[in-house]
């Protein structure tokens, strides 16, 4: 078996893996769910993940040690991460091969020749990397899931494939799902692709940070690609199929190489071209080309990006009353030191509420998890804690349903709370249009419920009206006519109109009469008015825990009458529904 034959075998194996990891981030209990498969695995490799949130968080989370495995294998192997097992590569060598396969060997050549360029990946890298290792003010910030192929994989497919698959029918993976601007997560995984039709391998050679990182590993490599003698005829076959344009026909460039073994097997007429733990007999160029003063620039971006991103105050005063993240979630500005933006957590959600962020809190916040309670099924449930047991980072925490509830030993801790709802009294059903409605309190599921109702008795409009005559418990009412109906919900009630306390409830009215549910007494020529019971409903800020219910089932179309926002959040103090004086 041909070494190209095993390298083909590991990648259509770890995108076979994938794609079925995404596919089991579907709740549930059937085999082909989310029952103990390791669907962090490949996240769990990513070295820049680990490194990322070591150097903003001072810590390496135990998941993600097993990078540490993938360093080791670069140190000894080379970028055989990169050439052998990551699915967003292995997707980009495919549209390569479909860009290139009808050229001749000279346009094969011309394409997969080393370019200048390939340096931006290192500044791309160095600039994360300052970005996460800033010390001052607020702290660091990690955005290497932007780029990193891994987290930009599993996000695309979770929050852009699966649903469009969805949609058209598909059960796999859950069926139709929902997210708020997956259209620009999938047009820049779609136009990812397309690049490679311009440069094969576009993404893997220009942008990608991870290879970058693997690249200045790969550079202590035992064992390499490697000329054993002289004698090239400068032919170029070996630059034809070279997935990484790392120049084999001349100095050999092993930051460059992805080990895709290409050069080495049937292209070198004079097999000098070979794999093996001793250095080329010609000298290579282990490390990549780059400025000290590019390098500078970089290092200098990335690290007055931080606070330049923040000058808004996004993290104090001025934070985002609708970024709400998931139970569990950390403190924001660790978060934004952890979230690396995979959409795991999003995939997973039972309910589908929770979406990736937009760019309204900054750059930092793109793709964050958020919870949005107008879409989905429901609210976030008081029995599931799914998102932080996938969650690869712990930026979400991975809590017990006693910890979210707030039983057992968390009980003086109280429940988590992931914000406030308030009732908008100028669209609220009950308060600005004399309509009963207790929807909210009825749906609110915490125990005792943090949505109670203040009952009033308010007169409809034109309620006034004369009793023209009266029998038993039928009444026939003078003024405009009324809709067969219309007060027959049993919210609504006939009155005296000298405030004397009668009231007695409607069951039934026609054009104009109206059937009482008890004898009333009302006699012809008295005054009356027709009534309407309210239930206005109020929030307990000491009992929400902001799951969204209310909102969610909320009958008002659009702008919900009851809305969900981050005030009095557990994760952050100061997040309180009183600004402190002097917070920024």
């Amino acid at each position: 078996m041909s070494i190209l034959l095993v390298r083909r075998i590991s990648q259509v194996f770890f995108l076979l893996l994938f794609l079925w990891f995404c596919v089991a981030m579907t709740f549930g209990t059937e085999w082909w769910q989310l029952r103990g498969w390791p669907v962090n695995l490949l996240l769990d490799l990513d070295p820049l993940v680990a490194i990322g949130t070591l150097l903003t968080t001072h810590r390496l989370y135990a998941g993600l040690s097993w990078a540490l495995l993938t360093i080791a294998v670069t140190i000894v192997f080379g970028r055989v991460f990169c050439g052998w097992v990551c699915p967003f590569g292995t997707l980009h060598q495919v549209f390569g091969w479909i860009a290139t396969r009808t050229l001749k060997p000279r346009g094969k050549m011309d394409a997969n020749r080393y370019r200048k360029g390939q340096v931006i990946k290192y500044y791309v890298l160095i600039a994360f990397l300052a970005m996460a290792a800033f010390p001052f003010g607020s702290g660091s910030t990690l955005v290497t899931g932007l780029l990193d192929p891994i987290p930009l994989a599993h996000r695309s497919v979770n929050l852009a494939l699966l649903p469009i698959a969805g949609s058209m029918g598909s059960t796999v993976g859950g069926g139709a799902r929902h997210y708020e601007g997956a259209w620009v997560v999938g047009a820049v995984f779609v136009a990812a692709l397309l690049m490679n039709f311009v440069i094969p391998r576009f993404f893997c050679r220009f942008i990608c940070p991870t290879g970058a990182l693997l690249g200045l590993l790969s550079r202590f490599a035992v064992f390499r690609i490697a000329k054993v003698g002289p004698g090239c005829t400068q032919c170029d076959l070996c630059e034809s199929h070279c997935e990484g344009a790392a120049d084999p026909a001349m100095k050999l460039r092993l930051s460059e190489c992805l080990m895709c073994m290409n050069c080495i097997k049937g292209f070198c007429s004079k097999n000098l071209i070979t794999y093996r733990a001793k250095p080329s007999v010609e000298p290579d160029l282990p490390a990549p080309d780059l400025g000290r003063r590019a390098v500078l620039a970089s290092f200098a971006t990335g690290f007055l990006a931080v606070p330049a991103i923040r000058t808004g105050a996004t993290l104090g005063a001025n934070y985002h009353p609708r970024t709400i993240r998931p139970p569990g979630s950390l403190a924001e500005e660790e978060f934004l030191q952890r979230c690396i933006k995979c959409g795991q957590c999003m995939r997973v959600c039972p309910t589908n509420i929770i979406m990736p962020a937009g760019i309204d809190g900054g750059i930092e916040n793109l793709w964050t998890p958020v919870l949005n309670f107008r879409i989905g099924t429901s609210g976030c449930q008081l029995n599931c804690t799914a998102c932080g047991h996938v969650c690869p980072t712990a930026a979400i925490r991975p809590i017990s349903l006693e910890e979210k509830q707030g039983r057992g030993k968390y009980h003086d801790a109280g429940p988590i709370r992931m914000g406030t709802a308030f009732v908008d009294r100028g669209r609220c059903l009950p308060w600005a249009m004399g309509t009963p409605c207790i929807v909210c309190e009825e749906n609110c599921p915490v125990t005792p419920k943090a949505i109670y109702v203040r009952e009033s008795f308010e007169p409809v409009r034109g309620a006034l009206r004369k009793v023209v005559a009266a029998e038993n418990a039928v009444v026939t009412l003078g003024g405009h006519r009324m809709h067969p109906g219309q007060f027959a919900s049993g919210d609504y009630h006939l009155a005296s109109a000298d405030n004397g306390g009668r009231r007695i409830r409607i069951s039934a009215n026609t054009e104009n009469t109206v059937t009482l549910a008890g004898e009333g007494g009302f006699s012809a020529g008295e005054m009356v008015r027709v009534e309407v019971r309210l239930q206005a409903p109020c929030v307990d800020v000491d009992h929400c825990i902001g799951c969204g219910v209310c909102e969610h089932e909320c009958p008002v179309s659009g702008l919900r009458a009851i809305r969900v926002s981050a005030e009095n959040e557990t994760r952050n103090k100061r997040n309180s529904l009183r600004l402190k004086r002097g917070e920024s």
